[in-house]
């Protein structure tokens, strides 16, 4: 098989979020949170759990830690207490309370709104940065590349094998996709990773993009 240049790749991924759009719109964020804060807090929380599972525990963790003071002040063992049904519960405590502090001592108590800033803060990688930048800021400077976007973008054919780290893989769909899209490719490919394009037996044949996924098919077989 000849070797799909940029361009084309542009012009199918051009196709693909035309059809997202008309299917998801804008794509909605799976996390329950009301400030910059706290949505730093859950996706921090959401590295190797679900979105769900989240959900579950901010409720009380927001009620008595919910602003960058309270959470800074808080003992580890209280933090730890409210999120222990989470996978990794003891590291995610600790970093939720020095990210915290960081915010204080270094922002003023306020999330930063740049992605290379974002990624000082302790427990917030490049993917976090990502989703906190584009949902609580609408300012994208990449491309959040989580579970679900790093696989749909590879049976895409979006990104090939070269590109196997979720950074490279990024950098491919940022040439590909234009800046104007950025705010939404991840909200939209969880839902589509979920309904359609699951780890396991993915819905192909009543998939939207079938025509222009080079997978479709061949990863139900």
């Amino acid at each position: 098989m000849a070797r799909e240049s940029l361009a084309s790749k542009q012009a199918r991924a051009a196709v693909i979020e035309e059809r997202m759009f008309a299917y998801y719109g804008e794509g909605e964020c799976s996390l329950d949170y009301q400030t910059p804060f706290q949505l730093t807090v859950a996706v921090v929380l959401s590295a190797q759990c679900t979105d769900a599972a989240v959900n579950r525990v901010t409720p009380e963790l927001f009620a008595r830690f919910g602003t960058p003071p309270d959470m800074a002040s808080a003992r580890l063992d209280q933090v730890e207490q409210i999120i222990h049904s989470l996978g990794f519960f003891r590291s995610k405590a600790k970093n939720l309370i020095a990210l915290a502090q960081k915010l204080l001592t270094d922002f003023g108590g306020q999330v930063p709104q740049d992605v290379d800033a974002l990624q000082t803060l302790p427990g917030v990688g490049r993917k976090t940065a990502n989703v906190v930048m584009c949902e609580a800021f609408k300012d994208p400077q990449g491309i959040a590349v989580d579970t679900h976007v790093y696989r749909i973008a590879h049976r895409l054919k979006l990104a090939g094998p070269s590109a196997d780290t979720p950074q490279k893989t990024e950098d491919v769909l940022l040439k590909v996709l234009p800046r104007s899209q950025w705010l939404y490719v991840n909200h939209q490919w969880v839902h589509f990773g979920r309904e359609f394009c699951s780890a396991r037996n993915p819905k192909c044949s009543t998939c939207f993009l079938q025509d222009v996924c080079p997978s479709c098919g061949k990863e139900a077989r």
